[in-house]
């Protein structure tokens, strides 16, 4: 068997993309298997990934990168031609729970240090993990001037991820939400597709991946326009804040004069569920790199830290939605998902709630929750 091991982990070594699907298939098999009604869904690649980093294996960090950029443009082509109309409706909400979902994560991360004698960089980090946010990971690299963060980072990944997954599945069979009725109160918006529908337009290709390439493009660029804060400190949306405001005004504008920005519904499922299943793997592999031995060295009580600062946020975050501002339990967890800037419960929730219309809520909440953690560590890491 030992020997088997290790012509197993040389091949996988040598050969990325055999590792890749290899990962894939095994997350698929878990992701799918039902305890008590509840699934992992895609995230199984995430526990996968983990067990493959923790044994030194690695794949380039341009899957990961690959994987989330296709998956966030796709979600805001398909939340594009609702969300302005959407977020109008409900912004002073939207802003609100943002705000309110990162302070309270951050109110945990300050008591860690306070109270449990955390170091900084590490609590910091961890509050990125939990909230699953990258860039909050870089503005807490480039704060606290540590790669500690990293190692925090990674503790608390795996709650993040699958805390968000899990609760979205539960909350609906706690409330016995009636999903049906939940799903008619989200009107079907076809005016986009009539305005355009009787218009000849100019088609680069009739799969849409000339404007989905167009959309990643222009994200990316606005991802890296950096805004200038105190202390030398510097913020941008990053990869997946550009990514998502570029698919979202596409898939707004769905044409330029008579040239189509337009992408199949169908090519966007398929580019969300293709970039998800990368992102988590890629982002599984890095964070399982010396996971046991950071564990060893500071403690399994940082993975009760790390916990706490993935669930406090969620739950207070989904009481003022739903008790406090009065949004309905999918408009409630699709702000949930986009406060806690988690991509693979975005995807849980769509495949729980058979509706792409709650990803018109992740994307009005993201951006205001981006920029508060984003913010929030670099703050923390210059002054904490």
């Amino acid at each position: 068997m030992a020997v088997f091991f290790q012509w197993l982990h040389a091949a996988l070594t040598d050969n990325a993309l055999l590792m890749v699907f290899l990962i894939a298939v095994l997350g698929y098999l878990i992701g799918s298997i039902k305890i008590c009604g509840l699934d992992l869904g895609t995230a199984g690649i995430l526990l996968v990934a983990l067990v493959f980093g923790h044994f030194g294996l690695s794949v380039p960090g341009l899957v990961r990168d690959m994987g989330l950029v296709c998956f966030v443009t796709a979600v805001g082509f398909i939340a594009g031609p609702k969300f302005f109309r959407n977020f109008l409706k409900n912004a002073k909400s939207y802003i609100l729970l943002g705000v309110v979902i990162i302070a309270s994560g951050v109110a945990v991360c300050v008591g860690t240090v306070k109270l449990f004698g955390v170091p900084t960089d590490l609590a910091v980090g961890m509050l990125s993990g939990a909230l699953t946010s990258t860039p909050g990971l870089a503005a807490a690299i480039e704060a606290t001037g540590s790669d500690a963060a990293a190692v925090g980072y990674g503790i608390a990944y795996p709650f993040g991820v699958i805390s968000v997954v899990l609760f979205v599945q539960l909350v609906p069979r706690l409330l016995h939400t009636d999903m049906e009725k939940e799903r008619s109160q989200y009107e079907i918006i076809e005016e986009v597709e009539a305005k355009h529908k009787h218009q000849k337009l100019f088609y680069c290709d009739s799969m849409g991946f000339f404007a989905f390439a167009c959309a990643i493009v222009l994200g990316l660029c606005i991802g890296k326009i950096k805004i200038p804060l105190p202390g030398g400190a510097a913020f941008s949306l990053g990869t997946s804040g550009g990514s998502l405001i570029a698919g979202l005004l596409l898939g707004h504008m769905n044409s330029i004069h008579r040239l189509s920005v337009s992408v199949p519904k169908n090519v966007l499922e398929t580019m969300r569920e293709f970039g998800l299943a990368l992102f988590l793997l890629g982002a599984g592999i890095q964070a399982g790199s010396g996971f046991v031995e950071i564990i060893k060295e500071q403690g399994v009580l940082l993975f009760i830290y790390g916990a706490f600062m993935a669930m406090v946020p969620m739950v207070a975050g989904f009481i003022m939605a739903f008790k406090g501002l009065k949004l309905s339990t999918f408009n409630s967890l699709g702000s949930i998902c986009g406060g806690m800037t988690s991509t693979p419960a975005l995807g849980t929730l769509i495949r729980v709630t058979e509706t792409d219309d709650v990803a018109s809520a992740y994307a009005a909440t993201y951006p205001i929750a981006l920029v508060c953690v984003v913010l929030s560590s670099q703050f923390m890491g210059i002054y904490l």
